[in-house]
């Protein structure tokens, strides 16, 4: 693959005088459904979250609540962060609208969908600050009589998750690692989710030199993400991009509560994927792991019968 260039892959040109990409304009977005019509089930809007790094969220709620003794119930929140390898995508991709809105719909949940920082524009660890930015905001939203209303009011804060699909996947590890070392109190993280967690490393495992290849994200496109998303001059056995390779934070993962971890076979990421739950449950982590032998990167996002069965799975460990 030596004439490969993943910049044509992905279709972006970096600057290296600035350190930024010009991405491709012609990804689809889903605009927000504040008022819908007869027989949608879900509403949707936008929020700033924090206005001095520009990051945002989209809320998603069921339209219909389900209610206790004519009272409405409350229900899980999940904080939700997209895939697009550090680099790519936003809150309001298709994909990532149409998945919150079927997990909203389905669990049923209120979603705080978070537009974190893309690299490298804004290189690791700040995605990770942007999901403790949302957990703090979730938690004074909840707290504060003038506080977003879909949050204050339907939300149980008590019974809150952390989602995330690839990149967001390792977010929500690194972000739950600190989250719950802080008094969060009335919030409390009942759950980790990662679908297809995004992890790496520079001794290649069997998985990525088999799939080295892969139509959607070839071993160059996967080394190119993560040289855009680390710290400048580490390399992809930092902690971020490795977590397996770093002995120092083994005390804080036993900190975790339950974890699901979500993997298909012929994911190029795979092995590292089944290293990463070898080393939870070394730690003493409660852990569920759904990995099927078929299927690729991201097959969730466009086969609907794949799609029906994480959210299956999904639904089981927040229920």
């Amino acid at each position: 693959m030596s004439k490969f260039d993943p910049y044509n892959h992905l279709n972006i040109s970096h600057d290296p005088a600035t350190d930024s990409l010009t991405r491709p304009a012609t990804t689809s977005t889903t605009p927000t459904n504040t008022d819908p019509t007869p027989g949608d089930p879900v509403v949707s809007k936008d929020v700033t979250l924090n206005p001095e790094t520009r990051t945002w969220a989209r809320i998603f709620r069921p339209t219909k609540l389900p209610s206790n003794d004519n009272t409405v119930a409350r229900l899980p929140i999940i904080i939700y962060f997209h895939h697009g390898g550090w680099i790519l995508l936003s809150a309001a991709d298709a994909a990532a609208h149409t998945n919150c809105s079927q997990i909203t719909s389905e669990v049923p949940a209120i979603i705080v969908s978070v537009n974190y920082r893309l690299a490298p524009e804004t290189r690791l660890p700040a995605q990770h600050h942007d999901a403790l930015d949302a957990i703090h905001w979730v938690r004074t939203q909840a707290q504060d009589p003038k506080g977003e209303n879909w949050i204050r009011d339907y939300a149980d804060v008590s019974r809150c998750y952390l989602y995330g699909c690839g990149c967001g996947g390792n977010i929500v590890f690194f972000s739950g690692l600190k989250a719950y070392q802080l008094q969060l109190e009335p919030l409390k993280i009942c759950g980790i989710i990662m679908n297809q967690p995004m992890f790496g490393g520079v001794q290649r495992t069997n998985s990525e030199l088999r799939f080295a290849t892969d139509q959607l994200i070839p071993l160059p496109v996967l080394d190119l993400m993560w040289d855009l998303a680390l710290p400048k001059s580490t390399d992809r056995n930092h902690r971020y991009c490795n977590p397996m390779a770093d002995e120092v934070h083994r005390d804080l993962i036993k900190r975790l509560g339950r974890c699901l971890v979500i993997g298909f076979g012929g994911d190029p990421m795979i092995d590292r994927q089944q290293e990463f739950v070898t080393m939870l449950v070394a730690c003493g982590v409660r852990v569920d792991a759904r990995f099927d032998d078929l299927g690729f990167h991201n097959v969730d996002f466009v086969d609907s019968r794949r799609a029906a069965a994480v959210l299956n799975i999904v639904k089981e460990f927040i229920i």
